[in-house]
């Protein structure tokens, strides 16, 4: 044959083909076939070669081949069932592939030819013994060669012969198979076969070494069983028995009053932990799966409080305020009191971090009389830590709901699901999509753990949930549950939850009495105003207990008795207020405008700016806005342009900004605000600086109702506001809000940009 030359080629997955052996193998692409065929019909010789990802179904290409392959002849082909070749094939020379080409229904390989170098007749006798003894020593140390196969590899007295067939014959993978395809260099082929002969029988050695450890384990284990059992029965005999831990589960068993299929599948374990060796591994994952289920409280449960009166105490004496709260827990009790049975209420808190919701649920199962059990939501990404994982798995476990069930101890505790709107997801599943079964009041009552393989009884939980902002929770999941917006307090507010909860309650902490550290009113209300701004009372707090950390600081020190924290010295001892009232810019200003925003930690005041620069009708947007409100500067610039004269803007640029461009900005809120700032830019007018707006536009100049008006005006009152532009379609929530929001501030009510341009633009 020739040094180089081209014919049809196959590519083989996980498989390689040496020289001087013959083989079969199964093809079914169909440009394989057609190479074999072709091969069929001119001289029989095909050119097969590995591929370097075996899983590759996708077009060859030479990077995705190895560099050597077989040069074969063909001798048979058969069509086998589900349209399988199989080829019959004998290899002779290796072959270095130069490229390949694709034809119409094949692919032709340039290979160039390897001829193995003759070698003299002593050196043919020498190498060929080195490889039969290293052969035979493998299959002393254990290594699985037919003996067949030795005797026919003693009478092989070609040194190239013999290494093809030994390597074919013997048991090594394909990837050692190629690795010897690649030598070309017939002494280096032989180097690394008997080097690759020599470790193959180092490792049986050390395999068999191994086995006859393991085999000497296991008779001592066998024989300490049988001498176990042998001691039972003598103990048996003489009335020595001890109460065995299946005894003990099943004296358990009976007094849990399990439902039928949790007691069916107990026995059924139980039985079967008595037939495992107590030595075995499975005997440990059996006990812990017994245990587990027995120590479930399939029956107990509490006594519900149907005092409505009583539980309405409780409520105030713990809470201030969330009165949404508390009428929807009273009203759950009266259902209860009209009808012993029914599904539980899941109920979900949705409000700024601070202000009670956590706490809030504690309070509600002191007041229902319920066990109280809380599981953190907030990063979890697995759904086995809501459904449990499989028990055969090692260090298996239940999940949240079932560990929490059996923490509280009864069937019916209060669940408390804390950072629901915090729950994340990868590869390993979606949490909030087992959170469904969970939260679904007609399906509860069968729901499965996997580690349990049995349902449990969910629906005499009352389970509340707790998020930040709803939009954050997936909308299967919201559905499920009844939403109570937790809104932001109110300076008044505050003040009665610090005076009748925070400084009491951070006495005690830091070991305080009464007489000994004081607030005066006045100095809580200037701690409200002056170091505080939040929709909560965190910070708050966290303010108190600082000012008791003081205290302890000067009676411990010898310094004073007591301390009194009064208006004049909170200052000494918090240091400059944050917050100053004359920190606010009410000055009226062209293109500046103050709009309102509703975020996840409550309301927040918003600066508008914009300038107008002689352009090209170019918009500039800045600070770090989102798309929504991009858009609403898109059409506040549309519409100031289509009220006032479609000309204007056409020569000049216009710039919007939103300060603090660190922080994103986001929401469909600020189409009256960006437009009012822009109409104040083009006609030079000034916008009066004590008033603020909040509402979204369209093309035509409505203005579209918005959401969070409650945080939102909270959030213009501290900020010094006088009047709050608010779209019209709002009045019915305004009509909700208590008068210490709305005191000292004007609504005003509008339904087209042209009354807000008239009441915000300065007259002059």
């Amino acid at each position: 044959m020739k040094d180089r030359c081209i014919m049809p080629m196959v590519a083989l997955r996980g498989m390689t083909i040496l020289p001087h052996t013959t083989v079969h193998f199964d093809i079914s692409r169909s440009e394989s076939i057609e190479a074999v065929k072709l091969a069929m019909a001119t001289n029989q010789y095909l050119y097969v070669v590995a591929q370097l990802d075996k899983d590759n179904s996708q077009g060859l290409e030479l990077d995705s081949l190895q560099k050597t392959g077989c040069v074969v002849k063909v001798h048979q082909m058969i069509k086998i069932p589900k349209n399988v070749v199989r080829v019959l094939v004998e290899g002779e020379y290796r072959g270095e592939l130069l490229g390949i080409e694709k034809k119409d229904s094949y692919y032709e390989a340039d290979t160039r030819i390897w001829m193995d170098k003759e070698l003299s007749r002593e050196q043919e006798e020498a190498y060929c013994t080195s490889l039969l003894e290293a052969v035979r020593t493998c299959y002393d140390a254990g290594m699985k060669i037919n003996p067949t196969v030795i005797r026919k590899l003693s009478k092989t007295k070609k040194t190239s012969y013999l290494i093809d067939i030994i390597m074919e014959q013997l048991p090594f993978s394909y990837e050692k198979r190629q690795s010897v395809l690649n030598i070309r260099d017939i002494q280096e082929r032989l180097q690394f076969v008997l080097a690759l002969l020599q470790s193959e029988a180092e490792i049986s050695n050390i395999r068999k070494e191994l086995q006859e450890q393991l085999k000497g384990i296991v008779e001592k284990n066998q024989r300490e069983y049988v001498l176990r059992e042998q001691q039972k029965l003598i103990q048996e005999e003489l009335g020595e028995k001890d109460t065995s831990d299946i005894e003990e589960y099943q004296t358990k068993l009976q007094k849990i009053q399990a439902p039928k299929e949790v007691e069916e599948k107990l026995t059924k374990e139980i039985r079967r932990l008595s037939t495992i060796p107590i030595t075995s591994s499975e005997s440990t994952v059996s006990r812990n799966y017994i245990e587990t289920l027995l120590e479930y409280p399939w029956n107990r449960s509490t006594a519900d409080n149907c005092d409505l009166t009583e539980a309405e105490l409780i409520l105030n004496r713990d809470h201030y305020g969330l009165e949404k709260v508390k009428e929807r827990i009273l009203d759950f009790l009266a259902v209860r009191n009209m009808v012993s049975e029914g599904n539980s209420p899941i109920i979900c808190l949705v409000g700024p971090p601070g202000t009670g919701k956590t706490s809030i649920a504690r309070s509600i199962a002191t007041a229902v009389n319920k066990e109280y059990v809380r599981i953190s939501l907030g990063g979890v990404r697995d759904e086995a830590e809501i459904r449990g994982h499989r028990k055969t798995y090692v260090g298996a476990m239940p999940g949240r709901i079932a560990t929490a069930m059996m923490k509280a101890g009864v069937n019916n505790p209060l669940m408390l699901l804390d950072e629901v709107d915090k729950l994340s997801s990868d590869y390993k599943g979606d949490p909030s999509s087992a959170l469904l079964e969970v939260l679904d009041a007609e399906q509860n009552c069968r729901f499965v753990d996997h580690f349990f393989e049995v349902s449990i009884d969910l629906s005499q939980v009352m389970f509340i949930a707790t998020a930040n902002d709803a939009s954050q929770i997936p909308k299967p999941l919201l559905d499920r549950m009844e939403i109570i917006e937790v809104s932001s307090y109110t300076q008044n507010e505050k003040f009665h939850i610090a005076k009748e909860f925070l400084v009491e309650k951070q006495r005690k902490k830091h070991g305080l009495k009464a007489k000994q550290f004081q607030i005066e009113d006045i100095a809580i209300n200037k701690i409200i105003e002056e170091y505080t701004r939040e929709a909560g009372v965190r910070s708050l707090e966290r303010q108190i207990a600082a000012l008791c950390r003081k205290a302890d600081r000067v009676i411990a020190g010898g310094l004073r008795k007591s301390l009194r924290i009064t208006e004049k010295n909170l200052s000494e001892y918090l240091g400059v207020p944050k917050y100053i009232h004359s920190d606010w810019d009410l000055e009226s200003k062209v293109g500046v405008v103050t709009g309102l925003a509703w975020t996840s930690v409550g309301g927040d005041t918003l600066s508008i700016e914009v300038a107008i620069m002689p352009g090209s009708g170019k918009l500039e947007l800045t600070g770090n806005l989102g798309d929504v409100m991009k858009e609403s500067a898109q059409i506040a610039v549309s519409c100031v342009r289509s009220m006032e004269n479609k000309d204007i803007l056409k020569e000049q640029d216009i710039h919007i900004h939103v300060p603090e461009g660190a922080v994103p900005k986001d929401g469909p809120s600020a189409g009256i605000t960006i437009a009012t700032a822009i109409y104040s830019a083009v006609t030079d007018k000034k916008v009066r600086g004590d008033i603020a707006m909040t509402g979204e536009l369209t093309l035509r100049g409505s203005v579209l109702p918005i959401g969070g008006l409650k945080e939102k005006l909270l959030a213009a009152k501290n900020h010094g506001m006088k009047e709050v532009i608010v779209p019209i379609q709002n009045r019915k929530d305004i009509t909700e809000l208590s008068n210490e929001i709305l005191d000292g501030m004007q609504i005003l009510y509008v339904s087209h940009i042209r009354e807000v341009w008239k009441q915000a633009i300065v007259k002059e």
